[in-house]
């Protein structure tokens, strides 16, 4: 399969590629990821909590709301120095990437903001790409992160629209487009996707696609999210993902968002080698490692530096070096 870049894919369209037999599917998809993507290479990514519950917002799945009881005790802002001294670890592991996550609402203009252009700008002059997921932003704000350096903004989509209020009702898919077009009126790349497990149906994970794709243009970044079921909220019950959903939405967005990378994201943890690689051959070139065991609370685990470099090394993947600058569209391209 040979695909040109579009924007103006249907559900109807992207349920029949979801639906392929699967091992043509992840044919298809691997074709697909060799036409604009060099599939040794592997980004490697460190995600920081720089502040850590206490959000108010009602997410079902998510650990860090004020609303559930959970194990994350709320936290203030890290202070630079140890966001700057994680990134210098992470970076000597091999990470090209430190996403920044604080949980908030949205983006206020205080001394908490400025701490973190701070941090960002520190990071970025260290040879990193930086990510924040901070929640909503103003255009200001956008502009603000921008001129500090920062490489990508993280705001994902979740799920479809027609599902997303069941998990979320103190802000509004409107909302989350917004806040990515908020983001597309700066130099800043944009990184969105989703979550698999909330108890969607196969429709609600072909539309969230389907939205993302027709976003012109595409993000350059799609993370596919496995729930982490985490005790004390909404969605703490819910069943695992079988392992070939995950394969199939990785495999689906890798054809209908030829160009972006897509980031095989929490969740990870209980994914075997062996499913891993099935992953890396659908399409997904990302991945969140850690020194600590965990992605982004204590309730989310992450496999470490060295058990992903050995795994890395048994495929014959290597580490993607840092990207040169924003907005770099990978050209097509005859890669072995």
């Amino acid at each position: 399969m040979s695909v040109g870049i579009r924007y103006d894919w249907t559900e109807a369209e992207i349920q029949k590629i979801y639906d392929m037999p699967l091992l043509e599917l992840i044919y298809q998809a691997a074709s697909v990821h060799r036409q604009y993507h060099d599939p040794k290479k592997i980004q490697v990514c460190k995600l920081i909590s720089i502040k850590t519950g206490g959000c108010p917002e009602d997410c079902s799945y998510c650990a860090q709301s004020s609303r559930y009881k959970t194990e994350v005790k709320p936290q203030a802002l890290l202070d630079k120095d140890t966001v700057v001294n994680i990134a210098q670890t992470a970076k000597q592991k091999g990470v090209s990437r430190v996403c920044m996550g604080a949980a908030w609402r949205e983006v206020r203009d205080n001394a908490q903001f400025e701490t973190v252009l701070e941090m960002v700008k520190d990071v970025t002059d260290m040879g990193l790409e930086v990510c924040c997921t901070l929640g909503m932003l103003t255009v200001d704000q956008a502009k603000r992160l921008e001129a500090a350096g920062l490489y990508a903004y993280n705001h994902n989509l979740d799920t479809s629209e027609d599902y997303y209020s069941t998990i979320i009702t103190t802000r509004t898919y409107s909302d989350r487009l917004n806040t990515i077009e908020i983001v597309r009126q700066t130099n800043v790349t944009v990184c969105s996707g989703g979550i698999l497990g909330l108890g969607e149906t196969t429709a609600d994970r072909v539309s969230m696609l389907c939205t993302l794709a027709n976003l012109n243009p595409h993000p350059e970044s799609v993370p596919i999210n496995i729930l982490s079921q985490v005790a004390g909220t909404p969605l703490a019950n819910q069943p695992d993902v079988p392992i070939w959903d995950v394969v199939r939405m990785i495999a689906t967005a890798r054809i209908v968002m030829p160009t972006s990378d897509v980031r095989l994201s929490a969740g990870r943890a209980r994914l075997s080698q062996v499913e891993q690689a099935f992953c890396f051959m659908a399409g997904a070139n990302s991945i969140f490692s850690s020194d600590d065991n965990k992605m982004l609370t204590v309730t989310t685990p992450c496999p470490d530096y060295d058990a992903d470099l050995e795994m890395l090394n048994l495929l014959g993947l290597e580490m993607r070096p840092r990207a040169q600058r924003p907005n770099q569209v990978a050209s097509p391209a005859a890669v072995g």
